[in-house]
């Protein structure tokens, strides 16, 4: 064998035993990991006053903040999706001061997974802000975390009349998809469903379920902007008549789904369970 293949043929090896760096590597085990860098958050300032936040510090999840949708909902919550939204401490719980959704594979409803959805629907809901929240993400084919929120009036004209506010998506599964995030505005628009949303990438070696990150609306009567670690990546004007949606209250949702159309299902290479871990939810207004 010429000096050149040995090369080659050693290289090769050397990056299957230890990974190339830069490459997609995710865990061949999942295991419930809270660790990351430290919170550098700083508070907006200015006229931003804090109004609200849950920072997970008490031994329990604080139901004076949030409650569950529970089941499968209507179709897989209008998105075939597979879990069952539970409100099990098997499902969301507090944890080392962090709030853990955790999606399990279990062999019960459509797709055999449950998991949890959270909401402050009922409880609280704002018109306008900075809302943001410290998050890790988890990854794999078919995984679907969200922190979103939805307009107050959901129950009353239905959706998408309500408005719908995507702080943060990720559908996981490969490099190109653990590593990207998307913000999206859904609204009616003359009885049919219009949206508008773009995505954000971490500069590559980089993926979401390796550490925390910053995802932050700032909403005003003009526009809704978001910004991933600080970074501004979307704006949509919502002075036009047809985006009246919104100018009203919305109340925050965050949820681990398993499988739907959009990001698919999971497959042989999805490691169960999943964790979406939420370190803290501000919001700020101005007076």
């Amino acid at each position: 064998m010429n000096k050149i293949l040995l090369f080659l043929v050693s290289a090769c090896i050397a990056i299957i035993m230890t990974g190339c760096p830069g490459a997609y590597n995710p865990p061949i085990e999942n295991e419930l990991d809270l660790t990351g860098s430290a919170d550098t958050w700083t508070d907006p300032g200015g006229s931003w006053n804090l109004v609200w936040e849950d920072t997970f510090d008490g031994p329990n999840i604080n139901t004076a903040n949030w409650s569950y949708d529970i089941g499968q909902g209507t179709n897989g919550w209008g998105n075939n999706e597979w879990e069952v939204y539970t409100n099990s401490s098997a499902n969301s719980f507090i944890q080392d001061g962090k709030l853990v959704i955790k999606a399990i594979k279990s062999f019960q409803g459509n797709g055999g997974y449950t998991s949890a959805r959270m909401k402050t629907q009922g409880k609280l809901s704002w018109k306008y802000g900075l809302i943001a929240a410290r998050i890790k993400l988890p990854f794999g084919q078919g995984i679907w975390p969200a922190f979103w929120m939805l307009g107050d009036n959901i129950g009353s004209v239905g959706w998408p009349a309500c408005g719908e506010i995507d702080i943060m998506e990720m559908i996981g599964g490969g490099e190109n998809r653990d590593d990207t995030v998307y913000s999206t505005l859904h609204w009616d628009n003359g009885g049919s469903h219009a949206s508008y949303g773009l995505s954000k990438e971490l500069p590559d070696p980089d993926f979401f379920y390796e550490d925390y990150h910053y995802f932050e609306i700032e909403w005003d009567a003009n526009n809704v902007r978001t910004r991933l670690d600080g970074i501004e990546f979307y704006v949509i004007d919502i002075n036009p008549a047809g985006l009246s949606e919104f100018h009203s209250n919305f109340f925050i949702i965050l949820n681990l789904a398993v499988g739907g159309n959009w990001p698919g299902y999971p497959n042989t290479s999805t490691l169960f369970p999943q964790f979406l871990i939420v370190d803290w939810v501000k919001v700020y207004q101005k007076p």
